[in-house]
């Protein structure tokens, strides 16, 4: 079984049984949408549409093309601020570039950077690894690692595809098939993972407490606001209506 698609079954039996919930909140995505576009991506990578037949015979592969930029246009439309729209867009280019350049470092093929039996991984899967940490850097947010991470795979798939055309290299090709749709899927899935590590790390740092001033009787301060508020909130209808006293930047312990 390709590690594509079997990538996409563990990713169904999380979410079929809750693993996933924030992960899909943030991406704007219900468990039923997420399940029926997984079962699409699996059942449409065997279909494939002719483009041309010479001087190379291009076709496009559905499942690991054409609903991959489906998804990218719903998740971007519904971001809720434009900048994520931008943030997406130079975070897939950037990765673009990214897998492009390192692909030509090497044989000049996308799916085969490197000369067979000379690395443990399959090549495919260091193109995935690589996509999806420039993703992240470069898109932030779970939503626009995801799209980079996908998008920027397919993006250095159409550059190698046009090189190979006007190159007149004769041959097949099909965008989005084969090893590239196993990249494509696992460069999102391991984008999104890495934003949802780094995201959940540094939202507990940011919304945890710090240090005060260490002095007895004092409560530490905290830098989130929302966090801050709901404290002193508590702490005034905790005490009674006959104590006046008037509540500071420190509040008393009880």
């Amino acid at each position: 079984m390709p590690i594509g698609i079997l990538t996409l079954l563990v990713v169904a039996a999380l979410i079929f049984f809750g693993f996933t919930h924030r992960v899909l909140d943030r991406l704007k995505l219900t468990d039923k949408q997420a399940l029926l576009f997984i079962a699409a991506l699996i059942i449409f990578s065997f279909i494939d549409i002719p483009i041309v037949s010479r001087p190379v015979n291009v076709s496009i592969n559905i499942g690991g093309a054409i609903l991959p930029v489906i998804l990218a246009v719903y998740l971007m439309l519904r971001a809720e601020r434009r900048i994520e729209w931008v943030r997406a867009i130079v975070a897939s280019l950037v990765t673009a570039a990214a897998i492009w350049g390192f692909s030509r470092l090497f044989t000049g093929n996308l799916i085969s950077p490197f000369e067979e039996g000379h690395t443990f991984l399959d090549p495919s899967y260091i193109v995935a690894v690589i996509a999806a940490v420039v993703a992240y850097l470069a898109g932030r947010s779970r939503r626009s690692a995801f799209i980079a991470g996908t998008m920027g795979v397919l993006l250095a798939d159409i550059i190698n595809l046009i090189q190979l055309y006007y190159g007149g290299v004769p041959g097949r090709a099909a965008i989005g098939g084969a090893g590239v749709f196993d990249t494509i899927v696992i460069a999102g899935v391991l984008a999104v993972i890495i934003a949802e590590i780094v995201g959940e790390t540094r939202e507990r740092i940011q919304g945890g407490p710090v240090r005060g001033d260490g002095r007895p009787g004092v409560d530490k301060k905290i830098d989130n606001p929302e966090y801050a508020s709901a404290v002193l909130e508590n702490e005034q209808e905790k005490k009674s209506p006959a104590s006046e006293t008037k509540v500071k930047g420190v509040n008393k312990v009880d």
